[in-house]
């Protein structure tokens, strides 16, 4: 199993997919305890969700859990959220704060698999936003997640369907911000913030370098916006999810559209 799928064009937009991938090693099945297995963690069909909604996007897409190592946390292990609860480089525990571990992996075995997933991927991540960095003179990464909208171990209350991070605007143009939230603010029906809870992963604070060309933002959907229910067996919702793409895809060209204003900008 390759740890990364990669879909090259030749957008200005790369998506990164850093937790759609369900794919668990035999050891690190049999360590994770029934919970574990359950995989409740997953973005589930996020990749599906985006399939077809912009000519030519480069995809970045991890094939292997969370579980087995997150994609989207620093590989140094710190905390994105410092003072808050969250899950780490290779969670211990699921989002409602669950033990979902039999045997919980040792230090060797976490660099282990950093070596071996974690880093494959980031490698994939980067050489692509340098390739189209290279034909467009600036990328944007668009990194595509969704989570259950009610977590209370997470967050309180009821999550907005639209959570864009950008680290507080400084991993990405400020009309890269202000577009993407002007259209989620639009979007009929639906709730948007940016900055709230989800400020942008690992990937998004480590790739938006605007100084540099490369500019990064997180989309964190609220899974209620796309799934018939929050729960096993995370079937798509087909109603749902065709009135949500359009809105999606808008954003997708609207900042696609904005790339060739961006270059020596930061």
């Amino acid at each position: 199993m390759t740890p990364v799928e990669i879909q090259r064009g030749d957008s200005p937009i790369v998506l990164g997919l850093p937790h759609t991938g369900t794919y668990l090693p035999d050891d690190v099945r049999a360590d994770l305890n029934d919970r574990g297995r359950g995989l409740d963690d997953t973005d589930w069909h996020i990749h599906t969700l985006y399939d077809g909604l912009l000519a030519g996007v480069t995809t970045v897409r991890a094939t292997f859990h969370r579980y087995v190592i997150d994609a989207n946390r620093d590989p140094s292990g710190a905390s994105l959220y410092p003072g808050q609860n969250t899950t780490g480089l290779v969670p211990l525990t699921d989002f409602d704060g669950q033990d979902i571990w039999t045997t919980p992996p040792s230090e060797a075995t976490i660099e282990a698999r950093r070596q071996a997933y974690h880093a494959p991927y980031h490698a994939a991540l980067e050489a692509e936003l340098t390739r189209v960095r290279d034909l467009h003179g600036v990328a944007i990464l668009y990194d595509c997640h969704s989570i259950r909208s009610d977590i209370p171990f997470l967050f309180d209350g009821i999550l907005p369907d639209f959570n864009i991070g950008t680290n507080q605007g400084t991993t990405c143009a400020p009309v890269i911000e202000a577009t993407t939230r002007d259209i989620c603010a639009a979007a009929e029906g639906c709730s948007s913030v940016v900055n709230g809870r989800f400020k942008g992963g690992w990937s998004t604070r480590h790739y938006g370098r605007p100084a540099q060309g490369l500019h990064a933002i997180q989309m964190e959907l609220a899974q209620s916006t796309y799934l018939a229910h929050e729960a096993a067996p995370w079937r798509l919702d087909d109603r749902k999810a065709e009135r949500l793409r359009p809105h999606l895809g808008f954003v997708l060209a609207e900042l696609a559209s904005l790339a060739p204003t961006l270059k020596g900008t930061a």
